[in-house]
């Protein structure tokens, strides 16, 4: 059975930091391609950031230079540090895994597997 585990969400202040994690159990974490993608309400899925099995990382625009995914396939974790946060990267951050690296990162309905999600707000 395939799980993925966000925790580390919060509330913070503007211009603060946070750091989210994603354990993953049931697969072969350090081949699987990883994603962070996030909802705000009333708008769709967006994906945040990848990093796939060799390390190659993309991000989106609006967190270039903020955010930071990493991996530690020791620990079957995915991390993203969110730094200098702002009140429109408030939203329902989400891990998601997809085994190949094909295709385009940003689309959610190339990966397979989701977190349940965890909530982030930034307020100003």
């Amino acid at each position: 059975q395939v799980q993925l585990a966000e925790s580390g969400g919060g509330s913070v202040q503007a211009g603060g930091s946070l750091r989210l994690s994603c354990e993953v159990s049931g697969v072969v974490f350090s081949s699987y391609c990883m994603g962070w993608f996030r909802q705000a309400p009333e708008k769709e899925r967006e994906g945040v950031a990848v990093i796939f099995s060799d390390g190659r990382t993309k991000y989106a625009d609006s967190v270039k230079g903020r955010f930071t995914i990493s991996r530690d396939n020791a620990k079957n974790t995915l991390y993203l540090q969110m730094n200098n946060l702002k009140p429109e990267d408030t939203a329902m951050y989400y891990c998601a895994a997809r085994s190949t690296s094909g295709g385009t990162w940003r689309d959610p309905t190339s990966y397979g597997y989701w977190g349940q999600g965890i909530n982030v707000t930034v307020y100003s």
